[in-house]
């Protein structure tokens, strides 16, 4: 169980039946009466966040995730095909499930699976990936000032804003927490 007292960033705890990740927490205390902690919860099944006061001392089941190495295979249709590189077994997952995760998918990608009580729940993916341009526009120097930028299209349909020296073909990593462009590989 964790109490308000335990409560850290990343931790994920079931309320209500549904399993939610701390985003942040703060500790109010009143000038009369008990203690409050106002968390900021973001459900880890639908996507959705929230903001919600607990008393102080109240507590949680804790959620124990499991996470194991998968491999991306193939977009089959609407479905992306994985098989865990440890059992082999393959799985499927709808674009809708993946979110914004199915933009940065290559074949042959390891990512992370995350699985409450056997139920898939998404996919971690690494911090940065490489990906190939595939179509972006010549870019011709003094055309603008310093630092310009134009959309390249990588293979996955990704459209990421990157440097004007940067050529159909090239290799670029982009960072997926934010979705920019880093550095040309």
């Amino acid at each position: 169980m964790i109490s308000t007292g335990d409560l850290r960033r990343g931790i994920v705890l079931e309320i209500d039946g549904e399993i939610w990740q701390v985003l942040d927490y703060h500790h109010i205390k009143m000038g009369r009466g008990s203690a409050q902690i106002r968390i900021k919860l973001r459900n880890i099944k639908r996507g959705q966040t929230v903001e919600r006061s607990f008393q102080a001392g109240e507590k949680w089941p804790r959620a124990y995730l499991d996470q194991r190495q998968v491999q991306f295979l193939y977009l089959d249709g609407n479905d992306y095909q994985f098989m865990d590189t440890g059992s082999y077994e393959q799985f499927s997952m709808t674009r809708e499930a993946l979110g914004d995760t199915a933009q940065y998918l290559t074949d042959g990608m390891l990512v992370d699976r995350t699985s409450y009580e056997g139920e898939t729940i998404g996919v971690e993916l690494p911090v940065t990936v490489d990906m190939k341009v595939i179509e972006t526009e010549p870019g011709f120097a003094g055309d603008t000032q310093s630092g310009a930028r134009k959309p390249a299209t990588t293979e996955s349909g990704l459209v990421v804003q990157v440097p004007l020296f940067v050529q159909v073909g090239d290799t670029i990593r982009i960072d997926t927490r934010t979705g920019e462009y880093q550095t040309r590989v």
